[in-house]
């Protein structure tokens, strides 16, 4: 089982910053990936940025420019700096992991409940 704590929700102008936060914890093991998804109403989750446990980031277009993420050296814990948010940033964003049980093991994923982001003027 995968625990999230998930922070830095809220609301912003756009234009503005937001600094998310997760720390995850429990039966984890072989981290391949950790980093954020987001989901609007009406639409379905995508990813916005992860970060590989070789350290490569990966982050859809839309956000390239503008966000930032950062892991810690076990990859359990990520940041994902946000600036020049735009009303299209807004949503829920969940806390993503990738990992193994095992060597053997197929890869998991695990989701948190999410934190609220709404840009908004």
């Amino acid at each position: 089982q995968v625990q999230f704590v998930e922070s830095g929700g809220g609301l912003v102008q756009p234009g503005g910053s937001l600094r998310l936060s997760c720390v995850a914890s429990g039966s984890i093991s072989r981290i391949s990936a950790m980093g954020w998804y987001r989901q609007a109403p009406g639409k379905q989750r995508e990813l916005v940025a992860t970060v590989a446990s070789d350290g490569r980031p990966n982050y859809a277009d839309s956000v390239k420019d503008r966000f930032t993420i950062s892991g810690n050296n076990a990859l359990n814990t990520v940041e994902l700096q946000m600036n020049s948010l735009k009303p299209e940033d807004s949503g829920v964003y969940s806390c993503y992991l990738k990992w193994r049980p095992s060597a053997f093991s197929r890869p998991l994923e695990s989701w948190g409940q999410g934190t609220q982001v709404t840009v908004s003027s």
